[in-house]
């Protein structure tokens, strides 16, 4: 059975930056739970972030910096790593990220302003997975990641 990696917020977990969840009710999921397919996890965190933490955001540079100017990126990158990590531990070829976020923001993510303006890029946790081959979907996406599954599955039969 293919194993499917998910941010834990959006699995319920209160993660994010202000100590908030970002649990998605979707039945797909729910089936996913139950399977026991999910492995979950929060790069930022498992990176060595706490909960609460100021907002960070992405820069032109590469860097990853708070909104009250700590540079986050190397917590950031280590968090990325980790995540990669546990996809090899697994055999796992699929990610549910959340959008937006300067980890596992997989299209979009902020301007790194501050101003709320989301622009096309990745997170660093996104960007890390699909450098490893492994296909990266954002919580708009579940019926497109329902259909990789279906494939890869039909592809990569397991006993």
């Amino acid at each position: 059975m293919e194993k499917i990696l998910i941010s834990a917020c959006l699995y319920g977990h209160a993660v994010r930056y202000d100590g908030q969840d970002n649990l998605i009710n979707h039945p797909q999921l729910e089936t996913w739970k139950a399977q026991g397919r999910l492995v979950v996890l929060c790069p930022e965190v498992s990176g060595g972030l706490p909960t609460p933490r100021p907002p960070a955001e992405c820069q032109p540079n590469g860097q990853v910096i708070s909104i009250v100017g700590d540079d986050c990126t190397a917590a950031f990158q280590a968090g990325a790593q980790q995540a990669v990590e546990l996809c090899r531990q697994h055999h796992i070829k699929l990610a549910l990220l959340k959008e937006n976020s300067p980890s596992c923001g997989s299209h979009f993510i902020y301007d790194g302003q501050f101003s709320g303006t989301k622009i096309p890029g990745q997170g660093l946790t996104a960007a890390a997975l699909k450098d490893n081959d492994i296909q990266v979907f954002s919580e708009h996406q579940i019926d497109e990641l329902t259909a990789a599954l279906s494939t890869l599955e039909a592809l990569n039969p397991r006993n």
